[in-house]
């Protein structure tokens, strides 16, 4: 008897989905009913079919919240197809887990267990427990940001584009800053919110939307405990609030000296407005893919900072995209304390586990290899320099849709790489790796070795 049950849970483990191959398939299968309708006559201003690769580009550059765009998004698709794209970026900013619960709830439905534990594993969350408490203010936050947002940005654009296309460019902007996408439906050829390099209003309100959504739904969960319940910040939140406040400071003072006088950029605008022109670019180059300057004329010292803040992104179980702050932070709080000697990693009175530094550094060693991977099979295909490639495949490896205007003329091939790295960058390497990998899988053993003496620098 027991043999039988032995040989059936053996079965039903062989057979069942991986938790990270759901994730990774979800993700997949928006993209593809995306790619569907875009492909719809209704879904473009001409009202002929989309091609399938413009309409897929499109789609995952949509539900990975990228930004990257082959066709501009306000002139070439109707507001059918928009409204598609900016529900694509919604449901890909919370992440389609998340919006399956929410309709659960909505409709009365039950949330299973593996419901749960999915969502957990779509935010890096260590339990289920707190899952639907957490997936409700998710919901309450993201439409009061947005709404707010959109309010604001809306009262702004109607003077200029009229009621009702006023209200509709403010609402998709607000979603798609919040979301850290970057689209845009000014229909202005791929010049984003360059006509409004001197607008306040506007500047502040999307960074505002920008850095909301890039911080993340647990930092806001914690800050919602500190408020209502005087609950102390926990040492995640503190890192990501710290180090993102630190990179936009960082990052405004870099760009605005290595581009003030650069009349193509910051050069042609006042002091005031440089210094507001630098800090939205320190703000969207994690992950947002706005602009107000053309990032085509940037200087060579802009475009290796470009990359590096690209690189780290936003915060983990947020809607931003890169290697992640608190990876970086961990790794430079390591680095610090081996410097100064310190066997421990102690951060605000708390010791960092080896575990946490081991994740990482793969995360970090994985994120880079796959922009050299990336940076080597677009220059191959597309014929253009490193600078300008690794620029833009930093872009989309890490979700963030910043171009200097490549994109557009990259030929099939290179496009297609963009769209594998967009994906493998939102849903995650180690998620897709883990995936692919899962049906190898051995299972676990006692078997233990002996330790290696090996060197080490």
């Amino acid at each position: 008897m027991n043999r039988h049950l032995n040989i059936k849970n053996k079965i039903a483990k062989k057979h069942k989905f991986n938790g990270t191959a759901v994730l990774a398939l979800g993700f997949l299968a928006i993209i593809t009913i995306g790619t569907l309708l875009l492909m719809l006559p209704i879904s473009s201003r001409s009202g002929q079919f989309t091609d399938p690769l413009t309409a897929g580009f499109t789609s995952v550059s949509a539900t990975c919240v990228t930004g990257l765009v082959t066709v501009d998004t306000g002139s070439y698709w109707s507001f059918f197809g928009q409204a598609v794209i900016i529900l694509l970026i919604q449901v890909g900013g919370l992440g389609f887990m998340t919006v399956a619960v929410l309709a659960a709830l909505l409709f009365g439905r039950s949330v299973t267990p593996q419901d749960r534990m999915l969502v957990a594993a779509s935010f890096n969350l260590n339990s289920s427990d707190s899952v639907l408490s957490l997936v409700r203010r998710i919901a309450l936050g993201t439409v009061t940001v947005e709404g707010i947002g959109a309010i604001i940005l809306a009262a702004r654009f109607i003077p200029e584009f009229g009621v009702g296309r006023g209200i509709w460019t403010g609402v998709f902007t607000s979603i798609s800053a919040f979301c850290n996408a970057g689209f845009d439906v000014f229909g202005n050829g791929f010049a984003s919110l360059a006509d409004y390099a001197n607008d306040p209003v506007i500047n502040i309100t999307v960074m505002a939307l920008v850095v909301i959504g890039g911080i993340g739904f647990i930092v806001w969960s914690d800050l919602w405990q500190l408020v209502t319940r005087r609950k102390r910040l926990s040492v995640y939140s503190r890192l990501v609030l710290i180090i993102t406040a630190t990179l936009i400071v960082l990052g405004t003072v870099l760009f605005a000296a290595f581009e003030w006088n650069n009349p193509s950029t910051l050069g042609r605008l006042g002091t005031g407005e440089k210094i507001m022109a630098a800090s939205f670019q320190s703000v969207t180059l994690r992950t947002a893919g706005f602009c107000t300057v053309d990032n085509g004329a940037l200087t060579d010292a802009s475009i290796l900072l470009g990359i590096l803040l690209m690189f780290i992104g936003g915060a983990s179980g947020s809607t931003a995209g890169g290697v992640k702050i608190v990876t970086v932070g961990v790794i430079v709080y390591t680095i610090w304390s081996v410097i100064r000697g310190k066997k421990e990693i102690v951060v605000f009175g708390r010791t960092i586990d080896s575990d946490s530094f081991t994740k990482a550094t793969a995360t970090f060693a994985m994120q880079l290899m796959l922009i050299v991977l990336g940076s080597v099979g677009v220059m191959l295909s597309s014929g253009y320099g490193l600078a300008e490639v690794a620029y833009e495949v930093t872009s989309a490896v890490n979700t963030v849709g910043i171009s200097m205007g490549l994109t557009p003329t990259f030929g099939a091939l290179p496009q297609i790489f963009l769209m594998i790295l967009m994906y493998v960058g939102r849903v995650g390497f180690f998620t897709v790796t883990c995936a692919v990998m899962s049906r190898f899988n051995r299972p676990p053993t006692s078997l233990t070795y002996p330790r290696a003496n090996i060197l080490i620098g």
